[in-house]
């Protein structure tokens, strides 16, 4: 997804998208929900100063975000700050926990033929949307229909051959040929159940006020500004959601969010920049939920622009760029430098063989004498404003850049614009991260090596014959060492033609009151709202 601070979680459009965050303290290979300040602590999901046995319920939960909810059509978003609030009110038939594994969620049950083509679920008997109204079979069967119809920026890619309820409770999916990534990634929140035909209304109408069968109601909403909800008294999980709204408030510039977290004004944060991480951990009345990441932040290039098309520009700049002193100097403990596009809690990442290019001046100047530009040139590196990492990130390119003859010029605007120039491919490089939205080593892969995919490469309209050669085998082949094999020289790839740099593998850092409880954080950058409560 595009995790656009507010970012592109593809997860990415976060941090584009930024669509651009994330799972261990120390490490990015756990995802143990805990306390930053206390690395062995279980995920807590129950009241301590509750009675024993019964959750404390009520309340309103404040989530501060450095973007509005400008959409809740799940079919045509992929950016965090619209995917993280559709995920409150829709759905899916499969779902991942906190550790990134596949679980049941509206199904109670499925099932996956030997040949890879059939696909059975069995619905949860007595489920309910919010209105009330019973989920039956025939709704998902128009839900995954729409979804194929309108495509979308995380569009089926299975070769679906037909969708269709076998009774009320049962829906069979039939693929015309194997694809290994599909139940990952009928995880994605762009697979949530809605009612068949929009419940009556319109589509515009239905996605102003929609009805969803999430643990959280729409109650108002301003696309520019903040949205409330409510809990959803026909929520399927039985006395859940445990708080009775859920707000989530328009706080854009980093510094605000973390003075109103540290008043009281707020109870969550969403964008926690790294080097306020400990700040917020010690601080007397607030804390850090961490939880291993899906997230890979990076610098990329605009193949199309003059400079960037020469592989030889992009290789310099990769062996000018110390990634392990950014990392070290950015992060603070809260992330490690990366090797490949795919994160470590990702399979197939392939990082104990993947050799990416290491920071070496001399060899960036000698592979820059080798471009088209050996006097080197000047460029615009874009970035989004409000974020301070991201800044400081920025800096220490140019500085790489200025090294071997590149000078850099740093271009940062606001997010909304950040967006619109980056889709349009006005820009020469930007930072940004890529984000899986399932546990799935093809949810970043095709959205960033595509070029007839939605985002085109990420829009950096990278192309490689032999890669998207590699990338349909890697989708077709079934989970093992030829599937390995296939992402390790995929990968590699990659990480010798750079049209994007790995840079660091971000943990999800989330700041929160120390007085509530129940926060579960979930690697692709959301949260899961269900559990929480205030402490009495």
């Amino acid at each position: 997804m595009l995790k656009l601070k507010g970012s592109f979680k593809k997860s990415a459009w976060i941090g584009a998208l930024s669509v651009l965050i994330l799972v261990l303290v120390a490490g990015c290979s756990g995802s143990n929900n805990k306390p930053a300040e206390n690395n062995g602590a279980q995920s807590q999901s129950t009241n301590q100063n509750a009675e024993a046995g019964k959750p404390a319920v009520g309340g309103t939960f404040v989530y501060g975000r450095p973007a509005a909810v400008t959409s809740l059509d799940l079919h045509n978003q992929i950016t965090a700050n619209n995917a993280f609030a559709i995920d409150k009110v829709f759905e899916s038939l499969v779902s991942f926990n906190s550790e990134g594994e596949i679980v049941d969620w509206l199904a109670e049950s499925h099932n996956i033929s030997e040949d890879g083509l059939k696909y059975t679920f069995v619905l949860r008997e007595g489920l309910k949307f919010s209105n009330g109204n019973e989920v039956t079979a025939e709704d998902a069967v128009f839900s995954l229909e729409r979804h194929l119809k309108v495509g979308g920026p995380l569009a089926i890619a299975a070769k679906v051959d037909s969708v269709k309820a076998t009774d009320n409770r049962t829906l069979e999916i039939v693929l015309q040929e194997p694809y290994t990534p599909f139940i990952s990634e009928l995880s994605n929140f762009s697979n949530g159940i809605i009612p068949k035909d929009f419940g009556g209304v319109s589509e515009e109408e239905f996605f102003k006020n929609p009805v969803g069968t999430g643990p959280f109601v729409v109650e108002k909403w301003d696309p520019a500004g903040d949205l409330t909800f409510v809990k959803n008294s026909n929520y399927w999980q039985e006395g859940k959601p445990y708080i009775d709204k859920l707000v989530y408030k328009l706080i854009e510039d980093d510094s605000q969010a973390i003075n109103q977290l540290k008043a009281g004004e707020v109870n969550g944060i969403e964008s926690l920049a790294l080097q306020n991480a400990n700040e917020i951990k010690q601080g007397p009345d607030t804390a850090v939920v961490t939880n291993g990441s899906w997230v890979t932040e990076q610098l990329f290039f605009n193949t199309l622009d003059k400079h960037f098309s020469d592989v030889h520009v992009r290789r310099a700049l990769a062996l000018a760029i110390d990634r392990e002193g950014l990392t070290n100097a950015l992060t603070f403990g809260y992330a490690k430098p990366a090797i490949s596009l795919l994160p470590t809690a990702i399979p197939y990442n392939s990082h104990d063989q993947v050799k990416a290019l290491d920071f070496n001046i001399d060899a960036a100047k000698e592979e820059l004498a080798k471009s088209a530009f050996p006097d080197g040139f000047s460029t615009k590196l874009l970035v989004a404003s409000g974020n301070s990492t991201r800044a400081q990130e920025a800096q220490i390119i140019q500085a790489a850049g200025k090294e071997i003859g590149i000078n850099i010029e740093i271009e940062s605007i606001e997010l909304a614009t950040f967006r619109e120039r980056f889709f349009a491919y006005d820009f020469s490089a930007m930072l940004n991260s890529g984000q899986a939205d399932a546990p799935e080593a093809n949810s970043i892969i095709a959205f960033q090596t595509d070029p007839e995919g939605f985002s085109k490469s990420y829009w950096t309209h990278y192309t490689n014959d032999e890669v998207t050669k590699l990338l349909r085998e890697g989708q077709k082949s079934q989970d093992g060492p030829e599937r390995a094999e296939i992402y390790s020289k995929l990968l590699q790839t990659l990480a010798d033609e750079v049209p994007y740099i790995p840079l660091f593998y971000p943990d999800i850092l989330k700041g929160v009151s120390s007085s509530v409880d129940g926060i579960v954080v979930l690697p692709n950058g959301s949260i899961r709202f269900e559990e929480v409560q205030f402490k009495k």
